[in-house]
């Protein structure tokens, strides 16, 4: 059994703090299934306790749900395909950005869909339908997406058998949104209108951040006390020895700007990459971040 469980923390202490969320969500999943059929529970009710009213009055008495919404399914293939979307994301963005930061866009991603769902949902009691709740991880999923989409947008990926620049990609999501959205209005029994605002909620996070940030503003600053404590739970448990860590601005990514120059763009990629694993985005020096931007584009 020690053996087990020391297996067990050991492989998810190598994952990335994204794939850990990933297995977070799993797990709320699971109990949610094991609630509902133990206790002969009626379907969709086993999570109520962290899905987000509609209410604002509501809410206020249920206040940490505009975060744990974001981690709650009932559906499989719900819970599937966004996680499937966090782990193709998440492999993308934390190659050239910071968990920090990644946990940032996710958790603000999910507060602003859960934001805009209630604020629409109290200003518009006429077009939605009352008491509703909300929970998924798509908005916060949504947020990452756009964020990626809005910093480089000119990035190519490989879709089959072509490549597609990402402002396609995120160009597409919003329009699949906004077309949901209003067909949810008009059909709102069998729509899904408050998903979809959530989605957009996270889409106007992700593309906010990523414009502040490429101006050198990191709205998520102030989001990091809190971001802290949950990253102490997410980041990798493994110790190593103490270093003091001395920012020289005369060397780019631990080299002196003669050897970096000598490098090809691939190199120079390669070290700035390995710089952000071992000490963050926010490591970097203007011109590091400056020459990443440029090969993102």
């Amino acid at each position: 059994m020690t053996s087990l469980s020391q297996d067990i923390k050991d492989k998810l202490s190598r994952l990335n703090v994204l794939e850990k969320i990933i297995v977070v969500n799993t797990i709320v999943f699971v109990i949610g299934y094991i609630l509902t059929k133990t206790l002969n529970l009626p379907e969709g009710t086993s999570l109520n306790w962290l899905e987000l009213p509609s209410d604002f009055s509501d809410f206020i008495v249920k206040f940490w749900t505009i975060i744990t919404y974001a981690f709650s399914h009932y559906d499989f293939w719900h819970l599937f395909f966004n996680m499937l979307w966090l782990y193709f994301i998440g492999r993308m963005l934390l190659n050239l950005f910071s968990p920090k930061m990644a946990l940032n866009i996710y958790f603000l991603g999910a507060m602003s869909g859960g934001l805009l769902y209630m604020l629409c949902y109290t200003m518009f009691p006429n077009v939605f339908l009352a008491n509703s709740r909300l929970l998924g991880a798509s908005a916060a999923v949504r947020a990452l997406l756009i964020f990626l989409c809005a910093y480089m947008p000119n990035q190519e990926i490989r879709f089959f058998t072509f490549n597609i620049k990402l402002w396609y990609v995120g160009l597409a999501i919003v329009v699949i949104d906004v077309i949901g959205l209003f067909s949810g209005i008009n059909n709102p029994i069998e729509g899904n209108p408050g998903g979809y605002l959530a989605h957009l909620g996270g889409v106007l996070l992700g593309y906010f951040y990523a414009k502040q940030l490429l101006k050198g503003n990191d709205i998520g600053r102030g989001f990091e006390g809190l971001v802290g404590i949950i990253f102490g739970f997410f980041k990798s448990s493994k110790k190593g020895p103490l270093k003091t860590v001395h920012k020289n601005k005369s060397k780019v990514g631990g080299y002196t700007k003669a050897d970096f120059k000598e490098f090809n763009n691939q190199k120079k990629i390669d070290v700035i990459l390995d710089k952000i694993s071992k000490s963050g985005y926010d490591s970097l020096t203007a011109e590091e971040k400056e020459f990443l931007f440029k090969a993102g584009k």
